[in-house]
């Protein structure tokens, strides 16, 4: 399985649905497997929001990063 598709999975069982419950969503848009970046972008109630920046550091990337040590930055798009 390539880190895209780790990332997917992911995204899709754990983060995905906590977003939701708040009105949020999110879709990958890049993953790059040399670099271990992961480009994301925030969707519904969390695309604008003030805390979208902390939704996406403390939250997005801390549950990556924890599970796929590949993952070694989340950028915004």
């Amino acid at each position: 399985m390539g880190l895209r598709e780790k990332v997917e999975e992911i995204i899709e069982k754990e983060i995905r649905p906590a977003l939701i419950r708040d009105g949020g969503n999110i879709a990958v848009v890049d993953v790059n497997e040399e670099t271990g970046e992961v480009k994301v972008k925030l969707l519904g109630a969390c695309f604008g929001c003030p805390m979208s920046q902390i939704t996406l550091t403390m939250f997005v990337e801390q549950q990556l990063r924890a599970r796929i040590p590949e993952v070694k930055k989340v950028v915004p798009v």
